[in-house]
């Protein structure tokens, strides 16, 4: 059984009213909410172990270090990369891509060169190799999909050739909530000579993922959006590309010696995490790990599946309301545009109503371009939301109807 009030229990910040009416938070695509027992893991750190990592020999640093070095184990276990080794903290999904794009891409990708991409991409998995390609002259080219919001696969397959050298695609669309077929486009993309990045970010809170079995070439992804602390994420790599990737920011801990002549580069993963790096947060992600762990895929699918039907079925019903994508295969979110009210009105009305939804073009202007709408609503799901929320959400859409009507 899913005992959604002992879930609910454990996010202290989902008990309390907004303008007066029960917090029904639905935005779980920009950011989860955080367990207590992640809440617990940062302020342990700070309150009893607060220290820098790798460079010291007393005990608070060992103690930090040790807390440190465990959550990029449980990461790796979590994920089943081939060792630690494997994983580099970033700053989140953004920096992995820039990572990626600045070190990767500017070693191999050259004029004439193409990268493919999709048209469902995140934004800051279409504007770095944007840069790169105006930077060595190579060609970004785009992935179309349907009306539906899924990829029309045989244009994929029609445009990845010998040229190309990187696919990158998004595992779920935060603005439409698409799964995509990414361990078909990794073997397509493989059998062609290309790498394959995928874009994690939504997916990773809310489907198992195996990187081995996938033999995906980076996967990245932000522990704020599973459950974890914001400011810190993750490039999983496979070991025998990041050895051959030159450092990607330089200074302390990248290093192994510097002279002035010369500076000699630390292992993996260190050689790509200069700097100080967000102690508490990777402790703080080992612990939604943990939780997430605790819960299972299994049970969370499952809800979470419920829940999204209850909604679509609840919008189909709904005078005026118009969904944006509608692939067979999505989880969690439901983007919408309702008719005679702009999705900011919408989001201001509903917000007074104590829902919390998105509204905007979710970093996904392409899409947003494709469905031909300046942006949408968005009600993005996780297993701690319950009926009675998408009941106060539709409870608010009826209202704001009211009010432009």
């Amino acid at each position: 059984m899913f005992d959604i009030e002992k879930i609910r229990g454990d996010f202290p910040i989902l008990d309390q009213k907004i303008y007066g009416k029960p917090l029904a938070y639905l935005d779980n695509a920009a950011t989860t909410q955080k367990p207590q027992s992640v809440i617990d893991a940062i302020s342990h750190y700070y309150q009893a172990d607060n220290a820098n990592v790798h460079r010291g020999v007393h005990a608070l640093s060992e103690r930090a270090t040790a807390a440190y070095e465990g959550a990029r184990k449980q990461i790796a276990r979590f994920f089943n990369a081939r060792s630690e080794r494997e994983v580099i903290f970033t700053r989140g999904t953004t920096e992995s891509i820039n990572l990626i794009a600045s070190s990767w891409g500017h070693a191999n990708i050259k004029a004439g060169d193409e990268i493919l991409i999709t048209h469902m991409e995140h934004h800051s998995n279409i504007v770095p190799w944007q840069l790169l390609c105006e930077r060595v002259g190579a060609t970004l080219k785009v992935v179309p999909m349907n009306e539906h919001g899924e990829l029309i696969m045989e244009s994929f397959d029609a445009l990845l050739c010998e040229r190309t050298r990187l696919v990158g695609a998004v595992h779920m669309s935060n603005a439409l909530g698409t799964i995509n077929p990414i361990a078909s486009i990794i073997a397509k993309a493989h059998a062609a000579g290309a790498k394959v990045l995928i874009d994690g970010a939504q997916a990773a809170a809310h489907l198992a993922v195996d990187v081995q079995a996938l033999d995906v070439d980076f996967y990245v992804t932000s522990a704020h959006k599973m459950y974890g602390p914001t400011g810190i994420g993750i490039l999983i790599g496979k070991e025998s590309i990041l050895d051959g990737m030159p450092p990607y920011q330089g200074g302390g801990d990248m290093i192994r010696m510097v002279t002035f002549e010369k500076s000699e580069y630390n292992d993996l993963p260190y050689k790509f995490e200069a700097g100080t790096p967000h102690i508490a947060g990777a402790i703080g992600f080992g612990k939604a790990i943990e939780y997430i762990q605790g819960v299972g895929f299994e049970a969370i699918e499952a809800r979470e599946k419920e829940l999204l039907a209850y909604a679509n079925a609840k919008a189909e019903a709904f005078d005026g309301l118009r969904r944006i994508g509608t692939a067979a295969h999505k989880a969690c979110v439901l983007s919408f545009v309702l008719q005679g009210v702009h999705p900011h009105d919408l989001g201001t009305i509903v917000d007074r109503e104590g829902v919390a939804i998105r509204a905007g073009h979710h970093c996904a202007m392409p899409v947003m371009q494709f469905f031909r709408v300046p942006a949408t609503a968005r009600a993005s799901f996780s297993m701690y939301n319950t009926e009675d929320e998408v009941d106060a959400l539709f409870a608010a859409l009826k209202k704001a109807q009211e009010i432009f009507a």
